[in-house]
Order: structure tokens, then C-alpha cells, then sequence
């Protein structure tokens, strides 16, 4: 009895085999609450899983799914290229306003960029690029620019008695020293990707995506469809997450080290 009253209380430590008992019960109270949910118009789950077959079996949902991978790698790779160069250009202080500037641009909604960025690209393709880029670089490059001034001094000052130059400084100090953030912030945005993704794919649909295929279930009210398509991108969503996780265990194990709860 003891235990159970222990998962309620606030700063407990929990073994990883309660963790995933407590995990077990509420996906199953989530999944009770589905299928017993008061809301008619709701689809039941089996009426997903076999929305989720014609979709991939007649509709082409393996194609769009492919299409809206290679858009959101693409559109991360680029904006973690800019991001973290101008976040660790900050350590120069003539950089500092510019990306505050950039930083700012997470106020903006896209809807009112489009125009512009369509007469600044040439296809449907690159619209959609540059988009989903300017959408994540704006909270990639605040979040990396706020780790880089986090930075305690003492570090700096360390590097600099083993007589290392200001150039190397930042390699070892900013860039090195940092790297584990660095992940953790490309995780973030890698969620952030697929949250803009539908809107994105709306607004030029020639390649297809998963985007372009809810936005036209939606449009028929098929919510059965609309459905499976939402839990795979949250089920591509949470493998994306978990081996972005596995790859900074890999890469960063002492990222990992934390002190127990008491």
C-alpha cells in the first residue's frame, strides 16, 4: 500500500518496473475511455485500425508517408546548419542583436509569410523547405542561444589558464562543451517539424504527404481517416524521439548521469 501511495507523492523515485506499470494502466485507462467515450461522432479504434489499411493498401498513405520523411530531414538538416552556426556566432558580440532578431521571428505566424516566401522560391518543393526551415530555426537557434549564454564563466577561465586561444576557447567550450544541449534542442525541433507539417504540406500539395492526405480526409469529415493518420505521425513522432534519445546516450553518455531523488 505503501508503494502506491509513494507514485503520488511528489520528488518519490520509482523503479523502472513501476515506471512501466504505471505507463501499462494508464494507456489502458486512456484506451477504455476511447472505446466507452459519450462522444458518438468520435471513430472507434477498430474503425481507425481499418481506415489506417485502405489508407495504406488503396490511398497511397506508404508513398505520402516517404514524401513527409524526406521533407522534414530535409528541412531539419538545414535548420540545424543555421541554427547552431549562428547560435555559437554569438559568442562574438557585433552577432549578438542579429540573432536576437532571428530569435524574435517565433512571434510570427507563417500564414502571413507565405506570399513572401513563395515569390523568394521557385517550386512547391522549396516553399515547403524554406518554411518548415524558418519555422524551426526561430526556436532552435532561441533555445542554442540561450544554452551558449549559460555557459558559467569559470569554464572560459579554465580553458584559458591551459593557454588555449579565444578561437579554440569556443570550439572546446561552446561548441564541445555544449554538444549534448546541442542534441537535445535538435530533438525539440524535430518535434516541431511535424507539428507544422500538415500545414505546410496544405499549402502545396503536388508531392503529396501526410499533410496533404489529412487535410483531404478533413475536408470529407472522414475522422476515421483523419484519425490513423494523426496516430501515425504521433507514432513516427515518438521513434523519431526515441532514437534521437538513443543516439545522444550513444554520442553524450555522460549526458545521461543524474543524481537520485530523495
Amino acid at each position: 500500500m505503501r508503494k502506491i501511495l509513494d507514485i503520488f507523492m511528489p520528488n518519490k523515485t520509482v523503479s523502472h518496473k513501476v515506471m512501466l506499470s504505471i505507463v501499462v494502466v494508464e494507456a489502458m485507462a486512456v484506451l477504455l475511455v476511447w472505446i466507452f467515450s459519450p462522444f458518438a461522432f468520435l471513430p472507434t479504434p477498430v474503425e481507425v485500425f481499418n481506415a489506417l489499411g485502405d489508407l495504406w493498401v488503396n490511398q497511397g498513405l506508404a508513398q505520402d508517408l516517404g514524401a513527409s520523411l524526406l521533407l522534414n530531414l530535409e528541412a531539419l538538416f538545414w535548420s540545424s546548419i543555421i541554427s547552431l552556426g549562428l547560435a555559437y556566432l554569438t559568442t562574438l558580440p557585433a552577432v549578438r542583436p542579429i540573432v536576437i532578431a532571428i530569435s524574435k521571428g517565433r512571434f510570427l505566424g507563417l500564414v502571413g509569410l507565405t506570399f513572401v516566401f513563395t515569390l523568394m522560391t521557385h517550386s512547391g518543393h522549396s516553399l515547403k523547405v524554406a518554411l518548415l526551415v524558418f519555422g524551426m530555426t526561430v526556436f532552435f537557434v532561441t533555445s542554442m542561444a540561450s544554452v551558449v549564454a549559460s555557459i558559467p564563466k569559470d569554464r572560459f577561465d579554465y580553458a584559458r589558464t591551459l593557454r588555449m586561444n579565444e578561437a579554440h576557447i569556443v570550439w572546446e567550450v561552446v561548441v564541445r562543451g555544449t554538444f549534448h544541449e546541442a542534441i537535445e534542442s535538435f530533438r525539440q525541433n524535430a518535434a516541431i517539424g511535424w507539428m507544422m507539417l500538415t500545414m505546410v504540406e496544405g499549402i502545396s500539395r503536388a508531392e503529396g504527404g501526410l499533410g496533404a492526405m489529412l487535410l483531404n480526409q478533413n475536408k470529407h469529415l472522414n475522422l476515421p481517416a483523419v484519425f490513423a493518420v494523426q496516430i501515425l505521425i504521433v507514432f513516427i513522432g515518438l521513434v523519431q524521439d526515441y532514437l534521437i534519445g538513443v543516439g545522444k546516450n550513444l554520442l553524450c553518455p555522460y549526458a545521461a548521469l543524474k543524481l537520485d531523488r530523495r
